[in-house]
């Protein structure tokens, strides 16, 4: 209709929804897809009626897509130590990720 490929409202929506699924698992992640899916359907459903089917369905591909790539899971382990030993050399390691 416009030039309005792809729906970057739907984009963030949708990438803010798969990143609190992805980081923090279902329990979280339905309400903010539920969430993200109303504003899909608000760009639609608008009085000018500015985007269509395609334009949301590829904003939320480009969200999620994006969001998969980027992000990694929750870990609940952020401490990581470690010890070697070669001959008459020790080292300890500490790894502190976050």
């Amino acid at each position: 209709m416009y030039d309005s490929f792809p729906s970057g409202h739907t984009s963030s929506a949708f990438s803010g929804a798969s990143f609190i699924q992805r980081r923090y698992g279902w329990n979280y992640g339905v309400t903010a897809y539920v969430l993200a899916s109303i504003v899909a359907v608000s760009r639609t459903e608008a009085p000018d009626g500015y985007h269509d089917f395609w334009d949301v369905f590829a904003g939320a591909v480009i969200g999620i897509g994006s969001t998969c790539i980027f992000t990694e899971p929750y870990q609940k382990k952020h401490l990581w130590f470690g010890f070697s030993g070669h001959r008459n050399v020790y080292s300890i390691a500490f790894l502190y990720k976050f």
